[in-house]
């Protein structure tokens, strides 16, 4: 069964046909989802999501491009949502320097290690977001050597993966890996070590290349296992199989 280890159902592409969708997940071979908040409000409709759905889980924080409105005591918000039986990360947090109405770059920071700092405190994994940040993300979660999550729809080099690797972390494929385009991404994931691979959609985003400019959502996810599959040289249900542990064993959730 595959895990989509990062789908976003709280999103409002999804009011339409959320429940339904989300129940058909199982019967569709999807047997696992990860949802992860963007902000306290998101963060409290994934949960409610988990707690909906037995195949659903959470992870709650801001995501860089909403936290212009997050302010300290906002950690005390999250904290308390952590604590729910089927939150299993703090996520999707990381920083955003791709467009210019973003909020300020120290402001992301700041708002990121008091996250990371978070999830350290209760032992949870992060799910992180890099876009066009990749130096100074790396640098930050470095500051946290204890810590340990995925940077979720890797983008960067294979050289800066190789030393996530030997940090612990795991990497995110996505909808883009089937893109023509997609030379480095593919770089990454044919030398990626299979044990640090993980399967996403991003939904409702980043379809995959047959499906480009549709709504995206986790019965898609084949696609991706299948091109992943491909590169490495592995039947697709060997690579749904592995990592489908994969995200089990990074997010503490039993077989």
């Amino acid at each position: 069964m595959l895990f989509d280890t990062h789908a976003h159902y709280d999103d409002e592409q999804f009011d339409a046909d959320r429940a339904e969708l989300l129940a058909s997940m199982p019967k569709s071979g999807v047997g696992l989802i990860l949802d992860p908040g963007c902000d306290l409000e998101s963060s409290r409709k994934a949960v409610a999501l988990a707690e909906r759905f037995p195949h659903v889980y959470a992870a709650v924080g801001w995501h860089p491009e909403d936290c212009a409105p997050f302010r300290p005591p906002d950690l005390d918000a999250l904290r308390a949502l952590a604590a729910r039986p089927k939150v299993v990360a703090i996520g999707e947090i990381g920083l955003d320097y791709h467009w210019a109405e973003n909020p300020p770059k120290a402001w992301q920071q700041d708002v990121f290690r008091r996250q990371l700092a978070l999830a350290v405190e209760l032992d949870l994994p992060v799910v992180v977001h890099d876009r066009d940040a990749h130096a100074d993300c790396f640098a930050i979660v470095c500051e946290f050597p204890a810590l340990r999550g995925v940077f979720h729809c890797y983008s960067g080099s294979v050289e800066l993966a190789r030393e996530l690797w030997k940090r612990g972390w795991y990497v995110g494929f996505d909808g883009p890996l089937t893109y023509k385009n997609a030379r480095k991404t593919v770089e990454v994931a044919a030398e990626a070590p299979l044990e640090r691979i993980l399967l996403e959609t991003d939904s409702p985003y980043l379809p995959p290349a047959p499906l480009r400019g549709t709504r995206n959502d986790s019965r898609n996810l084949r696609y991706v296992a299948e091109r992943l599959a491909e590169i490495r040289g592995m039947t697709a249900e060997e690579l749904v199989e592995l990592t489908a542990a994969n995200g089990r064993r990074l997010f503490g959730i039993p077989a």
